[in-house]
């Protein structure tokens, strides 16, 4: 007879494990860039042993994390510098960025929330938007680009099951919009 460790795991095992994992990021315990990792985990695990390895320190039940139970709605940089990174919550709302002659970076791969979709609009006037964005998610950039640039940089890696799309729809004039793919701890 099989011990638990060395049992199979099914395809309903790796997407039980999926779903405990995107509770966990809704609710604020995973970040993104760490539901990333345990997700593509998930799909490689070839023992239940292997899932619970993925799965074995998160909390039965909901946790909140310091810092994050104000939802970022909109961020805007006017002659200055603005930065969102580490753990931190997005409404379910767009995320609206306006950057006017300045700087705004944001940093997704740290973000609580985000559903299936994580969209950001906004403009981008004489200034510069970056987003960061975990390896293996998806990304969709749209806007009009008028005396601008747009550059997407991802690690050609496949989507990463489960992780959400990110659409990213930005009017810019005069500046630049860079999208990079970021793996590893940040």
């Amino acid at each position: 007879m099989s011990s638990p460790v060395n049992v199979p795991a099914s395809d309903d095992d790796r997407e039980r494990a999926a779903q405990r994992l995107q509770q966990a990021c809704g609710q604020g315990i995973l970040t993104l860039d760490e539901f990333s990792v345990r997700v593509g985990k998930v799909w490689a695990a070839q023992t239940r042993a292997d899932l619970t390895r993925t799965l074995g320190d998160l909390p039965a039940a909901p946790v909140t994390i310091v810092g994050t139970d104000q939802p970022v709605e909109r961020v805007v940089t006017v002659f200055g510098e603005s930065r969102k990174a580490g753990r931190w919550r997005l409404s379910p709302q767009p995320l609206h960025t306006v950057t006017v002659f300045g700087s705004c970076e944001i940093d997704l791969r740290g973000v609580l929330g985000g559903g299936e979709q994580i969209e950001i609009t906004g403009g981008c006037f004489f200034g510069e938007l970056r987003v960061l964005v975990p390896e293996g998610v998806e990304v969709r950039v749209s806007g009009p680009a008028i005396f601008a640039s747009r550059t997407m940089r991802l690690a050609p890696v496949p989507r990463l099951r489960g992780t959400p799309l990110i659409t990213i729809h930005v009017t810019t004039m005069f500046g630049s919009v860079e999208i990079e793919s970021v793996g590893g701890r940040h």
